[in-house]
């Protein structure tokens, strides 16, 4: 006898050192999200999710130079940016820009431990320089090269606004790209390990993992939450519009979650970070409508916000536009991407689950001048 467990839900595939919900509680290797979000920084947590232990001040600032150093983006590679129809969606355009990084990448083909955290570098640094300058491209601007200074949060916001960012943002940006940088064994992680299982290249497993992410079930989720805060307009339009969509049984995005049962625990951070942020620009409708629906969808369903809820109105705050959402929140998973591949070569197994057929069987051949 077997037993589906449909999604996967509640199937153990394997062991992992990087990341762990438990008690409701997001750690990364061991250490509490709550602590990192407040106290550490993203190159910080880059370098903990891949080496699994904090940076010494040396090793973090080695990290960051060759962080800058990697930035930039070959001029073929920015061809395809400028080549891509401009409605296309930006998730589209990253997955195509980052396979084609490997093209140009000499050792994209090298499996060694050392070549492959080399790649891990290159990736992480490439990502923002991409997704800034597919906006610029189609903004009908010329790209903005990365800083040669400065952290991944303020070089991105450098290049995608092409002015000196305001130093809260920063923060906040770089807040979220912690909150965002790992969960465990997400549609998207396991779908790159999947991938690289087969002992496939890293360029691979990440492209994998990004075409998962665009989904509205996983990445795409806050770029939906954001649709449906500018749909509803206004405070006082909340109730009759939740309401509505229940009572057609409609997905309110952004709500609920597969393992946490409690309430997902990076919530509340970028809760905080949209009540300061649309404040400071004037646009505390946002947030006041966030409030609103969260304590109404509680009382409805039972259903608390997840990591994708507020975020929606801290990039909003933040000058991004709605669909560059699920790339930004590429920008910061590649770090927890990229650690669970170097995870998955240093200890491969091929990943090869079975199915349960439930076809009809004995079915007879039947000639092709005898078919009806």
């Amino acid at each position: 006898m077997t037993t589906v467990a449909k999604g996967l839900e509640g199937v153990v595939a394997a062991t992992s050192a990087i990341s762990a919900i438990e008690n409701g509680m997001l750690t990364y290797r061991g250490i509490d999200i709550d602590v990192l979000a407040e106290r550490s920084n993203f190159e910080e947590v880059v370098y903990l999710l891949w080496h699994g232990r904090l940076p010494k001040a040396s090793e973090l600032e080695a990290l960051r130079s060759a962080l800058i150093e990697a930035a930039g983006v070959p001029e073929d590679v920015l061809a395809v940016l400028r080549r891509a129809p401009q409605n296309t969606h930006p998730m589209t355009v990253l997955r195509t820009a980052i396979s084609a990084l490997a093209l140009y990448d000499a050792e994209a083909e090298d499996m060694s431990e050392a070549a492959n955290i080399r790649k891990a570098v290159r990736l992480v640094a490439k990502t923002p320089t991409l997704v800034a300058a597919w906006q610029r491209i189609r903004s009908g601007e010329e790209p903005v090269a990365p800083r040669s200074n400065g952290s991944i949060a303020e070089s991105f916001l450098t290049m995608l606004h092409g002015r000196e960012p305001d130093p809260t943002h920063v923060e906040a940006l770089d807040k979220a790209f912690i909150l965002h940088a790992d969960h465990e064994f997400n549609a998207s992680t396991f779908a790159a390990r999947v991938t690289v299982g087969t002992l496939s290249d890293m360029y691979s497993g990440v492209v994998a993992a990004l075409g998962a992410l665009k989904g509205p079930l996983h990445g795409g989720a806050n770029e939906q939450v954001m649709a449906m805060l500018e749909e509803i307009g206004a405070p006082d339009r909340v109730e009759a519009y939740i309401r509505g969509k229940l009572e057609r049984k409609e997905r309110i995005m952004g709500f609920g979650h597969r393992v946490y049962k409690d309430g997902d625990p990076r919530a509340k951070h970028l809760r905080e970070m949209s009540r300061r942020l649309t404040e400071s620009i004037g646009e505390s409708k946002w947030y006041a409508m966030s409030v609103a629906i969260e304590r109404l969808v509680g009382e409805l369903k039972g259903l608390k916000p997840n990591v994708d809820f507020y975020s929606a109105s801290v990039y909003h705050s933040l000058g991004i536009p709605r669909d560059l959402f699920t790339p930004i929140f590429a920008i910061s998973r590649m770090a927890g991407w990229t650690a669970h591949i170097l995870e998955q070569y240093s200890d491969n197994r091929l990943i090869r689950p079975r199915a349960e057929y439930v076809g009809p069987s004995n079915v007879p051949y039947v000639p092709i001048e005898a078919r009806g």
